[in-house]
């Protein structure tokens, strides 16, 4: 979607366009899906939280800043969304986080094997990280947001989001 026609559905969305605001949704619902499932490393778990991210996001559509990007305003929502949901529960299974990268079933076995392997050693590394040192490295590299996008989604300073991100 451009960044026009995201602007206008966002203009009709704060005046109470609900068929908008569903467009809006449409557009961004899998991107929240894929931070909440990687950080929460249970579907089910992430599902709840994209439908509990988009409701409060309805909720407080009017106080939406326009001018800044909704992508990033969704995922601030999403992450502080998980993270809430990491520290009510002390242990959570290893979920599915998604493979790393598309594996065919056409493939060369042993190719296939070596991909699973290396997605399961990313996953392994994923879960030894703090819930924030995970958040930053997932929007850095998988949803590929810029410094200054993280800066605004975990609400610190680039700096900060840098430092945190190198330690991570």
């Amino acid at each position: 979607m451009t960044q026009c026609v995201d602007s206008e559905l966002i203009r009709l969305a704060q005046q109470g366009d609900t068929v908008a605001f569903g467009d809006l949704v449409s557009e961004y619902q899998l991107p929240v899906y894929r931070l909440a499932l990687r950080l929460l490393r249970s579907e089910p778990e992430a599902e709840d939280a994209t439908q509990e991210t988009l409701l409060r996001a309805f909720a407080h559509f009017d106080s939406f800043q326009a001018e800044r990007p909704l992508r990033n305003w969704l995922m601030s929502i999403a992450a502080h969304v998980c993270i809430d949901q990491l520290r009510h529960e002390a242990a959570l299974p290893m979920g599915n986080l998604g493979a790393f990268e598309p594996v065919s079933d056409g493939q060369d076995p042993e190719i296939t094997a070596l991909a699973h392997e290396r997605d399961a050693e990313l996953r392994n590394l994923l879960q030894s990280l703090s819930p924030e040192g995970r958040r930053l490295l997932i929007l850095r590299y998988w949803d590929d947001l810029s410094y200054a996008e993280m800066s605004q989604a975990a609400g610190l300073s680039e700096s900060a989001v840098k430092s945190r991100l190198h330690r991570a």
